[in-house]
């Protein structure tokens, strides 16, 4: 099983925006999908860094440790619900609702488990993800 860990930054929210995907292979982490957006926001970049996660699996098992409960709870609490309504929220519309629906899609079609993470508390390789995601933000690319 592939054990992956995502994580974004935008600064300032909203501005410049960056993420990452860290594989760890034989217990050493190290950056595998770097990405960024000029005008962007932190949840957008967490969102497309749990997509290029998945893509990157390319339908492996998967593991996806991620510091965004947000994005956690939309895929396991939230979309199915949304799905049936048409993607629709009893409160109004769906914010980043194109990311919505495709990191709904890829979830729904490939074998992931996502584990979340406390952020910024001295997690190796969450903070690996963190700084990575800094330095595509930035213009660092792979």
């Amino acid at each position: 099983m592939k054990e992956l860990w995502t994580d974004g930054s935008a600064s300032p929210n909203p501005g410049p925006g960056g993420f990452a995907v860290i594989e760890v292979l034989d217990g050493v982490g190290r950056p595998a999908v770097l990405g960024s957006e000029r005008n962007s926001t932190n949840i957008r970049m967490e969102g497309l860094a749990m997509i290029a996660a998945i893509k990157y699996a390319n339908g492996e098992e998967c593991e996806i440790h991620s510091d965004s409960e947000f994005w956690i709870n939309v895929l396991t609490k939230w979309a199915s619900n949304w799905k049936k309504n048409g993607w629709k929220k009893k409160t109004g519309e769906i914010k980043n609702s194109e990311l919505v629906k495709e990191l709904y899609g890829l979830y729904e079609s490939n074998p992931v488990k996502l584990v979340w993470v406390r952020g910024h508390v001295g997690t190796t390789l969450n903070e690996m993800a963190d700084e990575w995601a800094n330095k595509a933000r930035k213009g660092v690319t792979l």
